[in-house]
């Protein structure tokens, strides 16, 4: 009998020199440099151009790359459109990943070798899924979409277009630092799902609309927002305990704790606490902040001696709530940051490709003779 890996758990998958991960020390790196230096030093597009091209940029390299992003925000208006044909109670992640493949159409990109394609195609990916996402959100609000502005910055801009209001600076900072946290980290689920499909030399907006549907799922990027419906169900520090409690005893997920890699605190989450200390002005036992503290610190008393804490997804969401985002957004944000790290092993995967077929072991029956319809009896559940 071969060894069986559930979910090719420890398994390598790839050689990658994108990001780099220890878990044991709590340490993530994007290119060798810590995420805690590019969240005090850098911006959301610097990041992004270090993942994708493995150097910081330079002065004329980042006025370039920002200017290129900035003039392709705009989206056809068809895919505005589409996005209309949509029903108001759909998830935005659903909609951000049909508008995504449809985006493929528009520019298509066969040749996925030719390195001015490959640029091109992320520019606009990165410069038009924000659009994307706060029309969606308009969209459904009965409004007309908000136009991006080429003079406003990335994540001034996105704020800008998801409510029509300038945003103010110490938010903006905040959300872009929040985009270069969630950028990369390593071979996840979306990440290696982008692969996957990169791997059979499909264009990059498959490839990104392939990591969208897999970042969805409340194990990987949806967690954040099921952070915030978690502290509304508990609503209070009195009825933390027996929830916690009977959450372990029912052997159920706490959401926002726990990670594959981290057997530490999450170094994005320590950035992003922070943060939504900073944010958190009510300083009472309704503030969620205040209550996620709280969750994490019972926690640590349960089940921290197993390495189980906060990952980025437990304060994530609280930021954002803050913000005044709808929770339902939360995961296309992931998505707008993700984007660039995709993008990043996309291209890696292209460059040094090897068609992905894992084996299985096959654990059914053999040699069973077919019957015929009229002697086939019902099956028993």
């Amino acid at each position: 009998m071969r060894d069986f890996f559930p979910g090719l758990a420890g398994i390598p998958a790839a050689k990658s020199s994108i990001s780099f991960v220890d878990g044991e020390k709590g340490i993530l790196e994007y290119r060798g440099i810590r995420i805690e230096d590019l969240a005090q030093h850098s911006s959301f597009l610097e990041t992004a151009f270090l993942l994708l091209f493995k150097q910081l940029p330079t002065l004329h390299e980042l006025e370039r790359f920002t200017w290129d992003i900035s003039h392709h925000r705009r989206i056809n208006d068809r895919i505005i459109d589409l996005l209309k044909l949509f029903p108001e109670q759909g998830h935005p992640m659903d909609a951000l990943q049909a508008a995504v493949a449809a985006l493929g159409m528009f520019y298509p990109a066969p040749d996925v070798q030719d390195e001015t394609i490959r640029y091109l195609t992320a520019v606009r990916l990165i410069a038009k899924l924000p659009t994307i996402v706060a029309a969606f959100a308009q969209l459904r609000r009965g409004n007309e979409a908000v136009q991006p502005r080429d003079e406003l910055s990335f994540a001034e801009n996105f704020l800008y277009m998801l409510t029509n209001q300038i945003p103010d600076p110490v938010l903006t900072k905040i959300f872009d630092v929040c985009l270069i946290l969630h950028a990369e980290h390593t071979m996840n689920a979306s990440t290696f799902s982008g692969m996957v499909t990169a791997s059979t030399l499909a264009d990059p907006y498959t490839v990104i609309s392939s990591a969208i549907g897999t970042l969805k799922g409340p194990l990987h990027g949806g967690a954040n927002e099921a952070v915030i419906h978690m502290l509304e169900e508990i609503n209070s520090a009195d009825r933390l305990t027996m929830y916690v409690d009977n959450k372990l005893l029912n052997k159920e997920k706490i959401m926002g704790f726990g990670h594959r890699i981290y057997k530490v605190k999450d170094p994005r989450a320590i950035v992003m606490q922070t943060f939504a200390q900073q944010l958190d002005s009510l300083g009472n036992a309704q503030s969620l902040f205040i209550l996620a503290r709280a969750v994490e610190k019972y926690m640590e008393t349960r089940i921290g001696s197993k390495g189980i804490r906060p990952n980025v997804d437990f304060y994530s969401g609280i930021i954002y709530h803050r913000m005044e985002i709808e929770t339902d957004l939360f995961t296309p944000i992931f998505a707008m940051a993700r984007v660039a790290g995709w993008l990043a092993h996309c291209f890696e995967q292209y460059q040094q490709n090897h068609l992905f077929r894992p084996d299985q072991i096959y654990d059914g029956p053999h040699h069973r003779s077919y019957q015929p319809i009229e002697l086939r009896k019902p099956h028993s559940n």
